[in-house]
């Protein structure tokens, strides 16, 4: 049996002509031999009347008085009306489909409300449908924890569905489908010279997708790289020809090399500067880990200790800090660029390249960190598209 998985986000599901063009996609497969595993988002994105947001909005969104396992019930919602309704077209339409809520599907979690881990995939339900379907429409984004409660899995959680299912039945490909052709240099929206990658590693989307490209969740592609199964990120509404961005073991190892795989950017955040004079490190990272605050870009001095907080986040942490009397400097409004890309690793120059032409352009670079194959800075937020513009012209 050839098992194929296809996932729809929401923008993919949002009305009858989306979901007519994502129907050519699951159809052609068909034709092709597959038994398909469709995982399908909430309808739509804030706004529309069953997406995630719009369902958080109806109980105070983060001011909710719900606890986690009463909020996951409420967002469980979403896509188990999108399943329902996906199903029915493709019925309609004559595809031989059935429809499984994450609990139906087999999708066991541990009790983690709101953002849980899958612990197993119980496949009898879908290979015993498949014995009279060919399709097989699952809710993302949640399952059922081992005590019988109601769980939803996190931000992303439809990508990290489908990989888990991708693995769990040894699928051929994982397809997931979006309302762009493919994994892009990096944002249109900032970069009109953007432009579409046929193929990349599994290491460079993933860091792409944690450094802010929005395509796919970085952890769907952990899932897909460790059980070896290739990745297709494509547009749902192009031909069912188009092939879209391979994610794959190595882009290089496909006759694909370059320095530099794309310029990502995540904006919004807070800058925080702590003098270790009266206070010690492992005072200020331990209060931010008791309060589940994610530090990030993280610089430690023998002096202070340098890092970066989401927007959201920042607020709570100024409160921790002014209640411990640890007196902090911020910088509002930053934004972290990185440069990406496998082929940088042991490559001199390449930060020569950054800080040469951030200098050059009058940018200032606020704070900096490199890994093997990703570069960051932190940037003004007023000189983010200005930064991933000039970096795109010098590396793509």
């Amino acid at each position: 049996m050839k098992i194929l998985v296809q996932k729809f986000g929401g923008t993919s599901v949002k009305d009858e002509e989306s979901r007519l063009a994502a129907k050519k996609h699951i159809v052609q497969a068909v034709e092709d031999g597959y038994k398909v595993i469709v995982v399908v988002s909430a309808i739509g994105r804030l706004g529309d009347p069953y997406a995630t947001d719009s369902l958080l909005s109806l109980v105070d969104a983060d001011e909710s008085f719900l606890d986690l396992r009463e909020k996951d019930t409420l967002l469980s919602v979403g896509e188990t009306i999108s399943m329902a309704v996906f199903t029915n077209l493709l019925k309609k339409n004559g595809v031989l489909a059935a429809g499984l809520t994450g609990q139906d599907a087999g999708i066991v979690t541990n009790d983690e409300f709101s953002n849980a881990k899958v612990q197993r995939v119980n496949t009898a339900p879908i290979l015993e449908l498949f014995e009279v379907q060919d399709v097989v429409v699952v809710t993302g984004f949640q399952g059922i924890s081992e005590n019988g409660h109601l769980t939803t899995i996190g931000r992303g959680g439809s990508d990290t569905t489908a990989a888990i299912l991708g693995k769990a039945f040894a699928a051929e490909r994982i397809d997931i489908f979006t309302d762009v052709s493919g994994m892009m240099t990096a944002d249109p929206r900032l970069v009109e010279q953007a432009k579409f990658l046929d193929v990349v590693s599994y290491q460079e989307v993933s860091n792409m997708a944690h450094e802010g490209a929005k395509v796919i969740h970085p952890r769907a592609v952990e899932l897909a790289m460790q059980a070896g199964i290739p990745l297709r990120i494509r547009s749902t509404y192009q031909e069912v020809t188009d092939v879209g961005t391979l994610v794959t073991h190595s882009a290089n190892q496909v006759g694909h090399y370059r320095l530099v795989t794309g310029i990502a950017h995540v904006s919004n955040l807070v800058q925080f500067t702590i003098s270790t004079e009266h206070v010690e490190q492992k005072e200020i990272f331990g209060l931010m880990a008791a309060a589940g605050i994610s530090v990030d870009f993280i610089n430690i001095f023998p002096t202070q200790v340098v890092f970066t907080l989401a927007n959201h986040e920042a607020a709570l942490a100024k409160g921790i800090f002014k209640e411990q009397q640890i007196e902090v400097f911020t910088l509002e409004d930053c934004a972290k660029v990185a440069v990406v890309g496998a082929g940088i690793t042991g490559v001199p120059g390449v930060t020569s390249r950054i800080v040469t032409t951030l200098s050059m352009e009058n940018i200032d670079i606020l704070q900096s960190a490199d890994s093997y194959t990703t570069i960051w800075i932190l940037v003004a937020g007023s000189e983010l598209k200005h930064a991933v513009c000039a970096l795109h012209d010098v590396f793509l």
